[in-house]
């Protein structure tokens, strides 16, 4: 029989992803069979999963720090911000359309048969499921119709771990208030708490666990110190989205408004003769990048009417007329192009938008979306690439002419005809070890023998280091619940 816990937070962005990786690693290690489970995201940082979906970047490393490959059952509802009012609706990793805030409201009720539906499923295959909850369940105006987090605990009956931010200050009252805010049928589902992101000396906060514990009569399950490797890996929000690396060859890319799967960036950050800068709203792009690259976005023709606002189009055209290289990746590569076409209006009103024109090459936007694993090889230096693509609309032209991929037998990309601008689908090709020095040996920049995807699993072996550290895991499992399996069908 499995068994399952969740782990929720006092407010947003307090680490509940990170420790959820970090248990699942812990059990692993112990020899159990851990698989991860979120019932609702939010972000546009998504993953491509073996059964052809997508779901949130966090819950496919989870799935990682468990050593099975991601599902999409792991995150039945993903929703994708496109604007700030609206949001991609993805269920079962499959796109249903792009609903408004308050119609997604009366929408998501009937969705928790979908999320038991994939929970049910993950459970007959493990022996404990670790839940990560979306928000906070202090948000008590959201309670009706909730699947992200009290919602979904009754509905499976799933104990819960409430994770308070100490770092932000006010954990006390994040804790406590929670406490007073929910019903007493949500509070009984509540047995203990963990305190994150803590700076300095630990035993500075004895009392606070004392207070806590005596204001809300939950469990305390420790105080997990600040983790500073957790930089190395994947971040779910684009909040959390920063630069970094240290070296002399500088790669500008700019903040986006809608910013996706920015992962792309995590290897270059590593290498050690690279620095990643975030171009943020209102700067100018460094007049001595080397490279401009121009990443995902989940609104391109938003994020391209943004790019203008921000006065980076004529900054990208100056850093081509010094004879220095752009690449665009996925919507970035079609924002290069001549001309985006939205005959459909998926993005907004139909019609037709002027792209940067670095490209000669335009893309049609379809409602079809592409979800797929791919693998191939660089053209110019022969070395391997791997990634997956995540994109709607099609792009032609003939820039296309001149790719520098292939995949599975196919040509991929485009470049002008001077070579300093090139764009292509694939995301994840920079975690191509090889591809990657290539890429930048060809820029002039030197590289290290960094293996990126070693040092992810490095670093989820010492993020579970930490947590057996500093967290009471045993008690975690002694608290997580034997599920209630529905009968077979």
């Amino acid at each position: 029989m499995a068994k399952s816990i969740m782990i929720q937070g006092a407010g947003s962005n307090v680490g509940k992803s990170m420790i959820v990786a970090g248990l699942c690693r812990a059990f692993v290690r112990r020899g159990l069979r851990v698989l991860p489970f979120k019932p609702q995201n939010m972000s546009n940082n998504a993953a491509v999963t073996g059964d052809g979906g997508e779901i949130g970047r966090a819950q496919a490393l989870q799935a990682r720090a468990c050593n099975v490959q991601a599902h999409t059952d792991m995150n039945p509802v993903l929703l994708k911000p496109e604007t700030d009012l609206g949001s991609q609706v993805v269920v079962h990793g499959n796109r249903v359309g792009t609903l408004k805030a308050r119609e997604y409201g009366k929408m998501k009720s009937t969705l928790m048969p979908k999320v038991l539906e994939s929970f049910h499923r993950l459970a007959a295959h493990c022996d404990i499921i670790l839940v990560e909850g979306a928000g906070s369940p202090a948000e008590v105006n959201l309670r009706e119709g909730d699947i992200a987090n009290m919602g979904f605990a009754q509905a499976a009956n799933v104990p819960v771990l409430l994770t308070g931010d100490i770092d932000r200050g006010g954990v006390l009252a994040q804790l406590v208030g929670t406490h007073v805010l929910l019903d007493a049928d949500d509070e009984a589902l509540i047995k203990g708490f963990l305190i994150n992101k803590f700076r300095g000396d630990v035993s500075l906060f004895d009392e606070g666990l004392q207070i806590a514990v005596e204001n809300t009569g939950w469990h305390s399950l420790g105080v997990l110190p600040w983790f500073k490797e957790a930089s190395k890996l994947p971040a779910e929000d684009a909040t959390d989205l920063g630069g970094g690396g240290t070296g002399a060859f500088k790669i500008a890319v700019p903040r986006l408004s809608r910013i996706a799967n920015f992962d792309d960036l995590d290897p270059l950050k590593l290498e050690p003769g690279v620095s990643v800068v975030m171009v943020q709203p209102g700067e100018r792009m460094p007049a001595d990048a080397g490279l401009i690259l121009i990443p995902g976005s989940k609104s391109t023709i938003g994020d391209l009417a943004f790019l203008r606002e921000q006065g980076w189009d004529a900054d990208i055209l100056s850093h081509v007329e010094r004879g220095k290289p752009v690449l665009g990746i996925c919507g970035g590569y079609q924002m290069l192009g001549a001309v985006i076409k939205d005959p459909e209006g998926i993005e907004g009103p139909a019609g037709q938008v002027q792209g940067l024109g670095l490209l000669e090459v335009e893309t049609t936007m379809t409602p079809k979306k592409t979800l797929t694993e791919v693998w191939g090889s660089d053209l110019a230096s022969g070395t391997d690439v791997e990634g997956y693509e995540i994109h709607i609309g099609h792009t032609q032209g003939p820039d296309c002419l001149r790719p520098w991929l292939e995949i599975e037998g196919s040509e991929e990309g485009a470049s002008s005809e001077d070579g300093l601008v090139r764009g292509c689908y694939v995301h994840g090709i920079f975690s191509s070890d090889a591809f990657r020095r290539a890429y930048l040996a060809n820029l002039g920049v030197e590289t290290g023998d960094l293996v990126f995807e070693d040092v992810i699993d490095e670093t989820l072996d010492a993020l579970a280091d930490h947590i057996e550290e500093h967290l009471d895991v045993e008690m975690i499992w002694s608290l997580a619940a034997e599920i209630d399996l529905p009968p077979a069908a």
